[in-house]
């Protein structure tokens, strides 16, 4: 069944369905990605209801039964972040350092889309951002590439930003400061870490605000966060590319730039007078900052 069909469905017998069942059809409709990704036990959990119930109400909505429903879900989430231009790319005949580069588009074309799709969370990070105390940035091996760079912008706005990668301390161990009135940003690219999960979890139990940025609804740090943000990360080498989550950090941080008006006017001002700074960096004409 198409995924729009299944919410047409909800809506137009919605008023029709009992209570329970209207409740859990409701929190199918609006939270899709947690349904495709998390098990049966865990959603009836959430919800206070049976597994039977899910069951019958999957079978309600038209399905064989409760997995049916998930795959549908799960094929539509894969859908929208896996680039659909890659297997042209692999297929094409050009010379290698051509592949490579429409490959490379195909990643920023694909992440562009998907922050497209997702501009509600992105002010809602621009919200989460100015009134957090602190901001952490999470990332471990290539993904802490990306956290990095999100952690050098927010410093460069003169918010409070720290990174948060393995060390001389566990991510556990460094997570304990955190607390409820901070928040999270996760870079999360395969291979994923079970050290970055557990951490992510301790976290979310608090209270925190979570956004994470990574490939897909299917990575494991996902049931842990509020906000996420997709980005493509397919490359024939090296593992996962960084062109996309780099790619996306520019585009929130810009935005949050924008988002925080004469604060951060000031603070990019502030910064681009210390880049002209002749003591430490030789003279740059038309510095734009």
């Amino acid at each position: 069944m198409d995924v729009k069909v299944l919410e047409e469905r909800i809506r137009g017998r919605m008023n029709h369905f009992p209570a329970k069942t209207r409740r859990v059809a409701e929190y199918i409709l609006g939270n899709s990605s947690e349904v495709a990704f998390h098990s049966i036990s865990e959603t009836a959990a959430k919800l206070s209801v049976s597994r039977a119930q899910l069951v019958r109400v999957a079978r309600m909505l038209g399905f064989t039964g409760y997995a049916d429903l998930k795959n549908t879900l799960k094929a539509r989430l894969l859908t929208q972040v896996i680039p659909t231009t890659v297997s042209s790319v692999r297929e094409d005949d050009s010379d290698m350092p051509g592949k490579l580069c429409k490959l490379e588009q195909a990643n920023i074309d694909e992440t562009y889309r998907n922050l497209l799709m997702h501009r509600d969370e992105i002010s809602e990070f621009c919200r989460s951002v100015k009134k957090a105390d602190a901001i952490y940035c999470m990332g471990w091996g290539i993904s802490s590439m990306p956290a990095e760079w999100l952690y050098t912008r927010l410093a460069e706005l003169g918010l409070k930003s720290v990174l948060m990668r393995r060390g001389s301390l566990s991510l556990m161990e460094q997570a304990r400061g955190i607390g409820k009135r901070d928040m999270l940003v996760v870079c999360e690219l395969p291979s994923y870490v079970i050290e970055v999960t557990e951490a992510v979890e301790k976290i979310a139990s608090r209270g925190t605000c979570i956004a994470t940025i990574t490939d897909s609804p299917a990575a494991p740090v996902c049931a842990h966060s509020s906000l996420h943000f997709y980005v493509s990360d397919h490359s024939p080498m090296f593992g996962s590319s960084l062109i996309g989550s780099m790619f996306a950090v520019h585009v929130l941080t810009s935005l949050l730039a924008q988002d925080m008006g004469t604060a951060g006017r000031e603070a990019l001002e502030t910064q681009k007078e210390s880049l002209n700074d002749e003591r430490i960096y030789y003279p740059s004409y038309g510095l734009r900052y």
